[in-house]
């Protein structure tokens, strides 16, 4: 049995990422299901932090009017394309994605996520991440406020006492989430999500949003050249 792990960069207010997550989660769920690839190998994901607005404020800003400002010259015509145009990408994947809340600084968050990876494996982070996308872009809440991360890790099953030493200080984790994070862009990333799946005669990359078709494909390839 070859073990792969998948890296995933990614950023919480990156709607991409969340789109890629979702498109991964489903091409996993099919590669695992077939006997032929779950007895070969095992796919555990590992998330990298990645912050796409790191000069955002922790209380932030409103988020619509960032994004028609920042991204699309101030054009509502433009910000109306693109929300029709993430609107029907969400949906395709089980996503409602509202556009109302704020963006803010989104390392309190990264650093929840890492510390806990950590220490409580892969599956408490991948239910962080998956909780924390849910929050932000179908339910419109803060990003990285400690009423959010505390949520998320009810969720994700950490004891209550826990996730509050970690989520209260802020110090936990700062300097190696910090760290992380100039490792990727010492790596050459300047946007997310980048997938790497390791495999044992080669990696495999997938940057952007891909089918899950893709995704599939890549895993399976994967399965063909680990023995």
């Amino acid at each position: 049995m070859y073990d792969s792990t998948i890296s995933f960069t990614f950023d919480t207010i990156c709607p991409w990422t969340y789109l890629a997550k979702r498109r991964l989660d489903e091409a996993l769920r099919r590669v695992r299901a077939d006997p032929s690839a779950s007895t070969k190998v095992t796919f555990t994901i590992k998330y990298f932090p990645y912050q796409l607005y790191p000069e955002a404020s922790q209380e932030g800003e409103d988020k619509y009017q960032w994004y028609k400002k920042s991204r699309y010259g101030d054009s509502e015509e433009k910000m109306a394309m693109y929300t029709t145009l993430m609107s029907a990408y969400g949906a395709s994947a089980g996503i409602t994605y509202k556009f109302g809340g704020v963006v803010a600084n989104t390392l309190p968050a990264h650093r929840v996520i890492q510390y806990f990876q950590e220490e409580k494996g892969a599956e408490t982070a991948d239910k962080l991440v998956s909780t924390l996308y849910r929050m932000y872009f179908e339910e419109e809440r803060h990003p990285s406020s400690r009423e959010t991360l505390l949520a998320a890790c009810k969720e994700a099953g950490i004891e209550e006492k826990e996730a509050e030493r970690v989520v209260d200080d802020e110090s936990e984790g700062l300097m190696e989430t910090k760290s992380l994070i100039r490792e990727q862009a010492s790596n050459g990333v300047d946007s997310v999500p980048v997938v790497v799946i390791e495999g044992r005669r080669r990696d495999l990359t997938i940057t952007g949003a891909n089918e899950v078709e893709d995704y599939v494909k890549a895993l399976l390839q994967t399965v063909k050249e680990s023995s």
